[in-house]
């Protein structure tokens, strides 16, 4: 049995309920997962996985070349002989269909609407209501296999990734105290929250809540987040880490807080307190799974909420106050003590 879902990186996060489900019904089954290879470390040390496929995407970008073209041949040869009986197109898109297609698979599962002409793919096409949580869709996958769906989202460490934390931590000075993440990145300009609210939440988080605030982020993306450096207290990850390290940095949180991106899905994996703050992305579709309570969004009645709104401004999120958040952060928190969120 394959999952196909190569990215993106909280996308893998949220089809790991996909994955328990299966291994719940087939414990005997052999379970394999074609994921994007810099995404690989989110899944690999999931028991209920028997391997984790890398699809080399950045090489294979250019396909029409010969050499290229070949490798990619090979890849898919490979896969194709592996001889799956089932597999699941938890993506939906072009490049997943195709994969899926390229196995050879008897029954290949995907949703009835999806993008790109990816269900020409599918032997079975499951119809998914447009306004379902993303992870409740690939759960629908399930059906055509009469599997009950699970809705368990649990993560897990390589062990070299944890161990890396802890001597972080020990070599920073910080080891044992409590920290909060903050991961205030995006790619897109309608999903990024003013800096300069980013800086008063951390002076907030750091007044007698939090020992240190750890910051977390993509390559290339450390220039959003400079202005708040200068705080000893504040510890810069930006672009500096792996998938592996940047999940145990959340692993360890006392309080995750970011934009509609990946370490939100992170902080479900591991059952931290999370709060995600949404603009032109509706959190009842992508927000944290099964934590509606952990989404903030203020849009417009006049409608600037449109989904793939890359090039709006960021005025949805603007409307998002400090006040806000951290209402929010202590709602998920639990109990405030001696003005110290628990």
């Amino acid at each position: 049995m394959l999952i196909v879902r190569p990215s993106a990186l909280g996308d893998v996060c949220r089809t790991v309920p996909v994955l328990a489900s299966l291994r719940a019904a087939l414990p005997e089954a052999v379970i394999d997962w074609v994921v994007r290879d810099r995404y690989q470390a989110a899944i690999a040390a999931h028991p209920a996985l028997d391997e984790a496929i890398p699809f080399p995407r950045d090489r294979f970008a250019r396909w029409w070349r010969p050499s290229v073209a070949r490798e990619l041949k090979r890849w898919a040869g490979a896969l194709r002989r592996r001889k799956y009986d089932v597999v699941l197109d938890c993506q939906g898109l072009g490049r997943s269909g195709l994969i899926t297609r390229a196995t050879g698979a008897p029954r290949r599962i995907g949703p009835a609407v999806a993008r790109e002409l990816a269900w020409v793919a599918y032997t079975d096409r499951c119809p998914i209501a447009p306004d379902t949580h993303t992870v409740d869709a690939m759960l629908a996958l399930l059906a055509p296999l009469d599997i009950e769906p699970r809705r368990d989202a649990r993560l897990y460490l390589v062990e070299a990734d944890e161990d890396w934390w802890t001597n972080e931590r020990r070599d920073r000075g910080f080891a044992g105290v409590r920290y909060a993440v903050l991961a205030p990145t995006a790619r897109w300009q309608s999903k990024q929250w003013p800096i300069e609210r980013w800086r008063t939440l951390a002076a907030h988080l750091l007044d007698g809540r939090f020992d240190r605030l750890v910051l977390i982020g993509a390559p290339g993306e450390s220039d959003q987040v400079r202005p708040l450096a200068g705080d000893e207290r504040i510890v810069d990850l930006v672009g500096g880490t792996t998938v592996g390290q940047s999940m145990a940095v959340i692993a360890g949180a006392t309080l995750v807080v970011a934009t509609d991106s990946a370490p939100l899905h992170i902080a479900v994996g591991f059952d931290r307190p999370c709060v995600g703050l949404y603009g032109p992305t509706d959190p009842a579709r992508v927000g944290p799974f099964d934590r509606p309570d952990a989404a903030i969004r203020r849009v417009d009645p006049g409608g600037a909420g449109r989904y793939r709104a890359r090039r709006l401004d960021d005025a949805a999120m603007r409307r998002i106050s400090v006040d806000d958040v951290i209402e929010r952060i202590e709602a998920v928190s639990g109990a405030v003590v001696d003005g110290v969120v628990l």
